[in-house]
C-alpha cells in the first residue's frame, strides 16, 4: 500500500490518464480518417469496376461489330463470286452467239458469191453459145433459111410476151 502514498504513482497514474484520455479523440480521428481514406478507396474501387464493366461492353459491341463487319464482306465476296460466274457464263453464250452469227453470216456471204459466180459463168455460157449459134446460122443457113428462123422467132416472141 505503501504505493499509494507514494507522489510518483500518482504522477504516473495521471500521466497514463491523461495520455489515455488525449489518445482517445486522436484515435477517433485517425479512426475517422482511415474511414474516410477506406470510403474514398472503396469509391475509386466502385468507379474501376464500372470503368471496366463499360470497358468489357464496349469490347463486346466492337467484337459484334467486327463479326458483323466480316459477315458482310463475305456476303460481299459470295455475291461478287456468283455475279462473276453469271457474267462469264453471259459472255461465253454472247461470244457463241456471235460466232454463230458471224458464221451464219460468211455463209450467207458464201452462198451469194456462189450465186453470183454462177449466174455469171451461165450468162457467159449464154454469150458463147448465142455466138456459136449466130456463127452456124451464118456459116450453114442461106438467106431463105435465115429470113424463115427470123420469122419464126418473131412469132414465137409475139406468143411469149402475151
Amino acid at each position: 500500500m505503501e504505493m499509494f502514498q507514494d507522489a510518483e504513482f500518482w504522477v504516473a497514474l495521471t500521466f497514463v490518464v491523461i495520455v489515455l484520455a488525449a489518445l482517445r479523440p486522436a484515435g477517433r480521428i485517425v479512426g475517422a480518417m482511415l474511414d474516410d481514406r477506406a470510403a474514398k478507396i472503396r469509391v475509386q474501387i466502385d468507379e474501376a469496376r464500372k470503368l471496366r464493366e463499360d470497358a468489357q461492353a464496349l469490347l463486346a459491341e466492337y467484337q459484334r461489330k467486327q463479326r458483323d463487319a466480316m459477315a458482310e464482306a463475305e456476303q460481299i465476296i459470295s455475291q461478287a463470286k456468283t455475279d462473276a460466274v453469271r457474267l462469264k457464263a453471259d459472255a461465253e453464250r454472247d461470244l457463241a452467239n456471235t460466232v454463230e452469227r458471224r458464221k451464219q453470216q460468211a455463209l450467207e456471204r458464201i452462198a451469194q458469191s456462189e450465186a453470183q459466180a454462177v449466174a455469171e459463168i451461165r450468162n457467159t455460157a449464154i454469150d458463147v453459145a448465142l455466138r456459136a449459134a449466130e456463127d452456124l446460122i451464118r456459116v450453114n443457113l442461106g438467106p431463105a433459111q435465115k429470113q424463115a428462123l427470123a420469122d419464126q422467132a418473131i412469132t414465137e416472141l409475139a406468143k411469149r410476151l402475151n
